[in-house]
């Protein structure tokens, strides 16, 4: 081969088409699965991880197609499983990048418990969740992640459950990367994807999500670009919160909370909070997590990317230190005091 061209010692870079299954893609016709779809295999491209090196695996629900369009390994698993399977399948490959792809419903609802206890450990798999703050395979029922008042199918009086927080829940639950984007803003999703893909340990990217079927106005004003302009707030790690299309407003403390200030852009006040993705203390990304009203912008971007060992890491370092000891002497085992005999009855 020439200079310039693939030959066997310089492969073909890949295309976002190579990571595709060739599966027809069966999602509504609008739907915001698409854009993170075309997101991720863009993504994975630039990277130019081997395919035969990713696994996605998912649970229940419209999200949980992402499998099948992959040209990947992929498990379509139980209800709100995923997580479980994804810490069972690093465990036994941890040469494999693994995704887990779920939503609201399955993530949040009946796989709650698995989706804290996966990010706590620090298991080094990487989760994807869709908000679209309804169950829309199941054609519209309230989701953990519907507003309060929210009238639904299986709410026809609005909800009084109050709603989840997905972002807030991964950071009380303790996962070392965080972020939030949104399926219309191709750039920034993929930003927040490839971060979470280079990330070593938990990562959770919440993708805020429109179900233009049975939600259509859930992110209204963020959703669309010139709302997201106006309302946005993008993280960048060690500089001032701003925001606004012109960056004349911020946010700054007012005692514990966060308020929005206006100001000269020229000369923004020296009292704006200023963002720390590092920081070991969760308080500011938890601050920013939470806001929500007319008033107050939509964080966009990561929360919080910091280091500490992974579930696995840790397990080996356990097994090398079990196998450089001693063995236990099966005799004593069996004849020491943590045995006793069973008899019969009046024996």
């Amino acid at each position: 081969m020439t200079d310039g061209a693939a030959g066997a010692d310089r492969p073909a870079p890949m295309t976002a088409k190579d990571y595709a299954s060739g599966q027809r893609v069966r999602w509504c016709p609008g739907c915001g699965d698409y854009a993170v779809l075309a997101a991720m295999q863009k993504m994975l491209a630039v990277l130019g991880v081997p395919k035969e090196r990713i696994a996605f695996v998912s649970g229940i629900g419209c999200s949980s197609r992402f499998p099948y369009y992959m040209g990947t390994y992929g498990f379509h698993t139980a209800h709100g499983r995923a997580p479980a399977i994804a810490t069972g399948l690093k465990g036994c490959r941890p040469d494999l990048s693994v995704w887990v792809m779920t939503g609201d419903g399955d993530g949040l609802s009946i796989g709650g418990n698995h989706l804290i206890h996966a990010l706590r450990r620090n298991v080094d798999i990487k989760v994807v969740l869709f908000n679209n703050r309804i169950y829309g395979l199941t054609k519209g029922q309230a989701s953990p992640t519907s507003e309060l008042g929210k009238k639904t199918k299986s709410t026809p009086m609005g909800s009084v459950d109050h709603p989840v927080l997905p972002a807030s829940l991964a950071l009380a639950a303790g996962a070392t990367f965080v972020a939030r984007a949104v399926d219309n803003d191709l750039a920034a999703l993929g930003e927040c994807l490839r971060r979470a893909a280079l990330h070593r340990g938990a990562a959770f990217v919440e993708v805020l999500q429109t179900c233009v079927v049975f939600n259509p106005g859930a992110w209204t004003g963020i959703a669309d670009k010139g709302g997201r302009e106006e309302r946005a707030l993008r993280l960048e790690h060690g500089r001032p919160l701003v925001f606004g299309k012109d960056r004349g407003r911020g946010l700054r403390l007012n005692g514990c909370a966060a308020e929005a200030v206006s100001f000269d852009p020229a000369s923004p006040p020296a009292d704006l909070l200023v963002h720390d993705e590092k920081s070991p203390s969760t308080a500011l990304s938890h601050l920013l997590a939470e806001l929500e009203g007319p008033a107050l912008p939509t964080p966009l971007g990561v929360f919080r990317a910091v280091e500490r060992p992974t579930l696995h890491e840790l397990m080996d370092r356990q097994i090398a230190q079990a196998a450089a000891q001693r063995p236990p002497d099966a005799g004593r085992l069996l004849a020491g005091s943590m045995t006793w005999t069973v008899e019969k009855a009046g024996a």
